[in-house]
């Protein structure tokens, strides 16, 4: 399980809708290491000009790159981090994980980090068993 959901946050997804905000606050206090590292990306971003910003460290632990991987594959969790920190996530081998300024699915810069060709730079034999 990669959430650790309350009883009540369990109780209203049964009856109903959710709020984001208490899903968010879930995520971040089940995965803290991958809300984390995307707070401080978002918070880079914002306060710079450049169109992306990355991680390009090792989690510190496989418990960390666990949440990390958990956060980013899950799409619920990811996009409501996105929504959250208004950032549009990337993703490559095992931790680097770049935000992106909103819009920038449709641009030159996101194609490259997406592109298979960058997929396939981005390789070494330390990733191989992340």
């Amino acid at each position: 399980m990669s959430l650790d959901v309350s009883p009540k946050l369990l109780a209203e997804a049964e009856s109903g809708a959710i709020r984001e905000e208490d899903f968010v606050d879930t995520v971040r206090t089940s995965l803290p290491y991958a809300y984390d590292l995307i707070a401080s990306l978002a918070t880079e971003l914002k306060s710079g000009t450049a169109e992306f910003t990355d991680n390009q460290t090792p989690p510190p632990s496989e418990q960390d790159r666990g949440q990390l991987l958990r956060a980013l594959a899950g799409d619920a969790i990811r996009g409501s981090l996105e929504r959250h920190f208004g950032v549009e996530l990337a993703f490559q081998n095992c931790h680097r994980v770049a935000a992106f300024r909103p819009g920038a699915r449709n641009g030159e810069t996101y194609g490259r980090f997406t592109s298979v060709r960058s997929q396939v730079l981005n390789q070494s034999p330390e990733f191989r068993d992340c």
